[in-house]
């Protein structure tokens, strides 16, 4: 029998928490998890679920107007904040219970309260001592807002769920997915919006072309998207904002959202004390098995700050509970070919390397693009547009990566990231038969490469 009252103590019940509480007890380990705020983490109270929910929202005003191509006459309407807030809220507090609900089903003991670490093996909750073999701390991460002069009349992701009233007018700052988002949703649900980022471009990291496409789709749709802008301060007069930029110029707003990166949720957790190494960001150093400066201790999702995606952390949950306590997997959690989607408007999801990363890493390359106007806006008279693109190794012929702009762009993507995973040549892409007629089957009809300029200098 064990010395410690538990085999294994996890803090935080975010979505890696749960998935490793939950696989851990059902392989026998004796599991508690602490939490001090709500079941589920960021993604499913304050995150991706309430999102895409929004999201969905602000499509229909769209909707509205496509249909009147098909024959529709839509009457009189109106959109309700209070309403939409409320349902969100409701939908997100029934998911509260299912998670709890597993938690309980799988045997593992819930304590409500702030959990901080002791030593390797102690924790402490509300003044009571719990000893553990293992201590996993997965406590996500939270919104960062720099210190900048009126910073308190800023409002972050978090806030936006819960506003009670609906701005008219959005400044968003912040060149990420979740600024991204919020300014097609609001948008969308009928304020004006004005997206600031600092940089050259938004969503660093995702393809090129892809990043230029939406650029000009977004401002397609009436969202004044304003790149190398930097806001010095922001201001109240009255009920008004202001957001004052480096060049002098000021957006008056009724609401300045600052959506500028998530840093690691490890202050006062008693972490350093223990002896846990952290990163200049404050994130939890951890090998390839997730152990953390101290052995005892581990960490996973976005507190370490490897990839901020919710499955990421229930794969890495997975694989550390199995690591611990069943079968030690053969190989390391494997990060390649990770598929991902940001849900602005239009979509985009993207899978495999970028065409910059591709030619960096294989050399020569085949490009393949189609940028086209979706088949339902030839009667909508919408002039959004799509696009797509696949690069190939020339060399091996492998499709390395895939990426797409559009409605239902994070549907098409996933399934094209099991060919990619599983290693699919263009060969095997240009042999499979297309579904006709849907945007994806220009995934399987593409069939000229793009010239780039280094192409034309080589020849």
């Amino acid at each position: 029998m064990s010395s410690y009252d538990y085999d294994l103590f996890v803090i935080g019940a975010g979505s890696g928490g749960v998935r490793a509480s939950r696989i851990a007890a059902q392989l026998g380990a004796r599991v508690a998890v602490a939490e001090d705020r709500f079941y589920g983490g960021t993604c499913v109270n304050i995150g991706c679920v309430p999102k895409k929910l929004f999201v969905y929202a602000s499509h229909f005003a769209e909707e509205f107007e496509d249909a009147a191509g098909f024959g529709w006459s839509v009457g009189e309407r109106s959109f309700d904040w209070p309403t939409l807030v409320a349902n969100k809220t409701a939908e997100i507090e029934r998911l509260n219970g299912i998670y709890e609900r597993i938690l309980k089903n799988a045997g593992v003991e819930i304590i409500d309260g702030r959990a901080t670490v002791v030593d390797g093996h102690a924790v402490e909750v509300a003044g009571r001592r719990i000893t553990a073999k293992h201590i996993l701390v997965a406590t996500g991460g939270k919104p960062f807002l720099p210190d900048i002069r009126g910073r308190e009349h800023a409002v972050i992701s978090d806030d936006m769920f819960y506003l009670e009233k609906f701005p008219k007018r959005v400044v968003v700052v912040g060149g990420g997915y979740i600024a991204v988002e919020f300014a097609g949703i609001m948008k969308g649900l009928g304020a004006e919006v004005t997206q600031l980022y600092r940089g050259p471009h938004f969503l660093r990291g995702f393809d090129d072309d892809l990043r230029q496409f939406l650029a000009t789709e977004m401002r397609k749709k009436g969202i004044d998207v304003r790149f190398n802008s930097t806001v010095e301060c922001i201001e109240k007069r009255g009920d008004e904002y202001f957001a004052e930029l480096s060049n002098g110029r000021e957006i008056a707003a009724d609401l300045v959202l600052y959506a500028t990166g998530r840093v690691a949720k490890t202050e006062n957790l008693g972490l350093e004390q223990a002896g846990v190494e952290l990163a200049d960001n404050g994130a939890i150093k951890v090998d390839d098995a997730f152990r953390t400066s101290v052995p005892s201790i581990h960490a996973i999702g976005d507190v370490i700050d490897r990839v901020q995606l919710t499955p990421v952390a229930l794969g890495e949950g997975m694989w550390l509970a199995r690591h611990l306590f069943g079968e030690t997997p053969a190989a390391p959690f494997d990060y390649d070919n990770i598929p991902s989607a940001v849900f602005s408007q239009p979509a985009l999801a993207s899978v495999g390397l970028t065409e910059a990363a591709a030619h960096d890493r294989y050399g020569e390359l085949d490009v393949y693009i189609s940028e086209f106007r979706p088949m339902k806006h030839t009667l909508s008279g919408s002039e959004e547009r799509s696009f797509m693109k696949l690069i190939v190794d020339k060399a091996s012929d492998r499709v390395v990566g895939a990426h797409m702009a559009g409605p239902e762009a994070g549907e098409i993507v996933q399934g094209l990231a099991i060919a990619i995973k599983m290693g699919a040549t263009k060969a095997q892409f240009d042999a499979t038969i297309g579904i006709h007629p849907t945007a994806a089957e220009e995934f399987v009809t593409m069939r000229e490469p793009v010239v780039r300029e280094v192409d034309k200098a080589a020849e």
